[in-house]
């Protein structure tokens, strides 16, 4: 028996519920197409990998609207996605990344065996996948770099032995959204195939700037990738594939939601928009009603992120006798510029300009045994070499209300700039192997490890310029001082801070996995394994005590089963689960300017995920996935206070006294996730189809907001997506609704900047899903 917060489950009582999926059983002429991933470094079926896994495949998100990763995550429970001010975390099973450029991502993004680690990238739409693959719970062994809490397997559409691709256009009316789709594939010569992808992508945007009077926010994408694939002979192939992405924003997703008034006996007790009324700027906030409606821009410039990405993967598999050494080689490199205009409110008070630059070389050779032998095998070595260049500019332009403030005491700073420089270089290699000893013709055990050896070196620089010359400003004049005894941002001028240091650590993760063939249909199997993800350094701290924090740590167990039932018709697989976090990194705003990170945190998750599928008749399917989760901070003294919260914590880097939130589950932890999928297909005429597809995805009440403050425990809700569809053998015309009950969730809140430290509010904005859509789709495919 599992125990989850005083819900006690059974094994017999979850296959019960389970059972619920699933017709009364009958002979029936349907069977389920076999689903083919690559979880394990080598083609298996689905039902055959002892993991926790849901896979995507490129045709289904192209038809239901996945663009990216913050649309998947409504398919697939138990991954949550969303963007922030200054950042983009994923979850797994409640574990993600905070808001840090020096930070990994605890869930890895893998594309083509190539790592995409950094935050930025994970923004990156989506371009002619064959299948996503969602990997929950530690992926140490087979995937390394820091997948700490899972991985997205992503995989590239190859090139083909036949001519054929497709030509797709999407068109949203209410927002203006146009969508094109192409690709071509086929053979060049004999021995060599290409294929060639495009997408071109652009919309207005569904929230209305009342301020600018325009529409955010606008996304204009293009990308663009070929791929060669050359097979001289039948031991070997090699596939170039060269990519380049662009995804440029204007404005933001961003509302102020609530605006409650600085208490009695504060300077002007008021609310923050009655305060900027009176500093000469009235309908700074107009509203605070979830409305998609924004007030921002006091400079008179909208806020925009202009991305560039390129990617080069060389594969090449040779066969070795029954064995195949494969070789992964990529180059990843991406620079974006974003200007913030982090206030939120229509009044100028600052704005943030970030630049980063990154580029990254890694390879990758494994050895891998042919499969079916009383051993398999998988050996190999990895690579990585990376190089980071982050910098942001805090602007308090000659206009900002900041100026005023005090009796104009503050005006040293207006004019000024608060600039942080940063670099980190990495190197890093590992070798890996996994073996299973077949040692029963029912029974499985596999054994791997990874060993990964890391040198990182960190600089980090604050300095106070003018933002007329870009020179350091004098520290006589006053705002070296005044920017250090309110905002607690030492700086170059004043105390000094110009700090770099270099660490160097190991780790050595290991997993053991027992399987076992119950039946020809049902296979069990019981796991443990460790994760393990590096420390680094910290690009937005402003103080010189924040800068270094520690490797985490994470060990894990999963027993589950995936079975086959009604002669090949249904599927229902579950996995049990329990992770211990020790060392959690931690990111913390600190109210006014920055965040500081430490390793604050021990936290255990545990639950249940079930998952499966049901062909009911040929003309009907059926696809279903159910998670509980349990999150739990066993220990987290140094959490970082809500507006407002009694402190009871330890102290922190900066001094002040933080939260205690011991007990408490963290952000993104919802109890219950589930989806819903139904296919019907039938024929109207000889010639045409008919095709529905029903979506629906399930998220319980969870905190999203970023310190934990209670008001923003938001309300479960049920995401409806439906679409209706003819089509021919080749042509295909929908209408797709996206949803359709109109919810309106919340997906990231916090406290406007500046608002409780300098003028005691509690004001809160909040980024939020897209209403309801209707698009209309046609596709041509050959």
């Amino acid at each position: 028996m599992i125990v989850f917060k005083n819900r006690y489950i059974s094994g017999i009582q979850l296959i019960a519920i389970s059972a619920a999926f699933v017709l009364p059983t009958a002979t029936r002429a349907a069977v389920l197409e076999e689903i083919i991933v690559t979880a394990q470094k080598r083609a298996e079926s689905l039902q055959d990998v002892p993991i926790s896994v849901t896979a995507l495949g490129g045709e289904k998100m192209q038809q239901v609207g996945i663009k990216k990763i913050e649309d998947l995550q409504q398919f697939v429970p138990n991954l949550q996605m969303t963007e922030t001010g200054i950042s983009t975390q994923v979850y797994i099973r409640g574990i993600g990344t905070g808001n840090s450029q020096g930070f990994e991502q605890s869930v890895g993004q893998y594309i083509d065996g190539v790592y995409y680690g950094r935050q930025q990238l994970i923004r990156a739409p989506f371009l002619d996948l064959e299948r996503v693959e969602v990997l929950r719970g530690p992926q140490s062994i087979l995937f390394g770099k820091n997948s700490i809490a899972g991985a997205l397997n992503m995989t590239s559409a190859k090139p083909t032995d036949d001519l054929q691709g497709y030509i797709q256009l999407n068109y949203e009316p209410e927002f203006s959204t146009r969508e094109a789709l192409f690709a071509i594939s086929g053979p060049l010569t004999d021995t060599l195939q290409g294929r060639f992808a495009v997408r071109s992508y652009d919309t207005d945007g569904y929230v209305d700037n009342t301020f600018l009077d325009d529409d955010e926010p606008a996304r204009d994408d293009l990308a663009i990738r070929g791929t060669l694939r050359w097979e001289p002979n039948d031991n070997l192939d090699v596939t170039l594939k060269l990519e380049r992405d662009t995804f440029d924003v204007d404005g933001r997703q961003i509302e102020i939601v609530q605006d409650d008034p600085a208490p009695l006996g504060a300077p002007i007790p008021a609310n923050y928009g009655t305060i900027l009324g009176l500093l000469g700027h009235p309908g700074a906030i107009a509203e605070t009603s979830l409305n998609f409606k924004r007030q921002a821009g006091g400079f008179g410039v909208k806020e925009f992120s202009d991305n560039e990405l390129d990617n080069a993967t060389l594969t090449i598999n040779y066969n070795l006798g029954k064995n195949t050494l494969t070789s992964v080689t990529g180059i990843v490199g991406y620079e974006f510029l974003e200007l913030c205009d982090c206030d939120y409110v229509a009044a100028p008070v600052f704005s943030v300009v970030l630049d980063e630059e990154y580029d990254q070389f890694s390879q990758e050779i494994r050895l891998a045994s042919p499969g079916g032998e009383s051993v398999d095998w998988v050996v190999g070595a990895f690579y990585q070499t990376s190089e980071l260049e982050f910098k942001d500019d805090i602007l308090i332009p000659n206009n900002s209300i900041l100026g005023l403030l005090s009796g104009g005491a503050l005006a040293p700073i207006v004019g000024t700039d608060v600039s942080r420089d940063f670099s980190a270089d990495s190197d890093l290699w590992a070798v890996f192997g996994q073996f299973t000893w077949n040692f029963r013709d029912d029974m499985r055990l596999t054994f791997g490890a990874r060993y990964t050896s890391e040198e990182k070196d960190g600089k980090r620089e604050i300095n106070i310029l003018q933002t007329a010359t870009g020179q350091p400003v004098n520290p006589l004049l006053g705002a070296p001082t005044l920017y250090e005894f309110l905002f607690a941002i030492q700086n170059q001028q004043r105390s000094g801070h110009k700090i770099s240091s270099s660490r160097d650590e190991s780790s050595f993760t290991p997993l053991i996995n027992l399987q076992w063939d119950v039946s020809e249909n049902l296979m069990a199997y019981v796991s443990y394994t460790t994760g393990f993800k590096s420390g680094g350094y910290d690009p937005r701290a402003n103080n010189v005590a924040s800068f270094e924090f520690e490797e985490e740590e994470a060990s894990s167990f999963e027993i589950g089963f995936k079975s086959t039932l009604l002669d090949g018709a249904a599927e229902l697989n579950v996995a049990f689960y329990q992770t211990d976090y020790e060392d959690l990194q931690i990111s913390q705003f600190d109210g006014s300017f920055g965040f500081n990170v430490n390793n604050a945190a021990e936290v255990t998750i545990r639950g249940v995920e079930m998952d499966g599928r049901y062909a009911v008749t040929e003309n009907l399917s059926l696809r279903y996935a159910v998670a509980y989760l349990d999150h739990e901070f066993d220990q987290y003294r140094g959490g970082n206070c809500y507006n407002r919260q009694v402190r009871d914590g330890d102290i922190g880097p900066s001094g002040n006294q933080l939260c205690d939130y011991t007990g408490k589950s963290g952000q993104y932890t919802p109890e219950l996730t589930a989806s819903f999928s139904a296919n019907y297909n039938r024929p109207l005429t000889e010639a045409l189809n008919l095709a529905v597809a029903l979506d629906l995805n399930y998220t319980d009440e969870q905190n999203v907001h970023g310190s934990l403050d209670p008001q923003y425990e938001i309300d479960a809700y049920t995401l409806i997506n439906l679409r209706i569809a003819v089509e021919t053998e080749n042509w295909e015309l929908a209408v797709l609704g996206r949803n359709l009950s109109d919810e309106e969730v919340l997906t990231y809140v916090d406290n406007v900047p500046l608002s409780p430290s300098t003028f005691g509010t509690n004001t809160f904005y909040a980024f939020t899903l897209p209403p309801r859509t209707l698009s209309f789709q046609a596709a041509y495919r050959f």
